[in-house]
């Protein structure tokens, strides 16, 4: 598949917060889109942006393979993002990546997926890396991974985009729900001295490497959307204290669970990540701002 010809891309999440960012980037390049959404105002809202809404939903797998039958090349960003329902939703995510690659087999079109950054893992301390994939990670969205794995094994073309904190002034990942929580309890907080570290990557940039990765059409290709190696988590919650004008504090660990709840697994990881390869393949250079110029311009009330 030549990159430099207009595709028919069918997009899941297309009218979600990173997908609404990839729909016009694959627009202005050419590309002809097909939006996956559930609702009458998500297709409205799709047509209105010059794409075609398809209706499904990611609890009907076989709605979204219908979608993939009808198109050149897949990208799936669509994700629930119930944090507190994690495990059961990457199991989802899983029986999703399997129907859209049913509707590939016996063929070259491209599907490109969602993971995060942290499967790349490269060992204590070292960002983790694309060309690393770490099949014994207890984060459960390595279930998205297998899945893409075993598809391409079945000789479908998988290639795999990692996510860090994506974000711009509205959301940032896994810190949009940590604000709802430093709300709740009235103060900002850390685990330990906050020297954890969390990559990000402003979802303009995210966005573009989308239609990179896709035009590129690698099989087996890993990519890592990050903009930001590792920012300490001590200095994300010091810039939220400053957004909420509230208190920043330690939280020691023993009493990380009962301070963060389901929050706890991800509070205390450290999740830097690299993008030196993902930048040298494709000729991606992230521009956008950095997450803390984000949270800083972010409107709080």
């Amino acid at each position: 598949m030549d990159e430099d010809i207009p595709m028919r891309i069918f997009l899941t999440g297309a009218t979600g917060f990173i997908g609404s960012a990839v729909l016009p980037e694959l627009l202005q390049a050419g590309h002809r889109v097909i939006g996956l959404t559930r609702s009458e105002e998500g297709a409205r809202s799709l047509a209105a942006a010059g794409a075609e809404a398809h209706r499904g939903t990611l609890e009907d797998p076989a709605s979204v393979r219908s979608g993939a039958e009808k198109a050149d090349a897949v990208i799936h960003t669509a994700f629930d993002h119930d944090f507190s329902r994690f495990v059961e939703n990457c199991e989802k995510d899983r029986r999703v990546i399997g129907a859209l690659g049913d509707a590939l087999k016996g063929s070259d079109r491209p599907l490109l997926i969602t993971s995060g950054t942290g499967l790349g893992g490269a060992g204590h301390g070292l960002p983790a890396r694309e060309d690393i994939f770490d099949d014994s990670h207890p984060n459960p969205r390595i279930a998205s991974e297998r899945a893409g794995n075993e598809l391409l094994e079945a000789g479908v073309n998988v290639s795999v985009m990692r996510l860090p904190q994506v974000h711009n002034t509205e959301k940032q990942g896994l810190i949009t729900p940590l604000i709802a929580i430093f709300r709740q309890k009235g103060v900002a907080s850390y685990i330990g001295e906050g020297r954890n570290r969390w990559a990000a990557g402003h979802v303009s940039d995210v966005a573009r490497l989308y239609r990179l990765a896709i035009e590129r059409n690698e099989p087996g290709a890993r990519y890592h959307a990050v903009g930001e190696e590792g920012i300490e988590t001590r200095a994300i919650v010091e810039a939220l204290a400053r957004g909420l004008k509230i208190e920043a504090i330690s939280v020691q660990q023993d009493k990380a669970a009962e301070h963060f709840g389901w929050m706890a697994m991800f509070a205390g990881m450290d999740m830097p990540a690299s993008s030196a390869r993902t930048q040298a393949r494709l000729g991606w250079h992230p521009q956008g701002p950095g997450l803390i110029a984000d949270l800083d311009a972010m409107r709080y009330a």
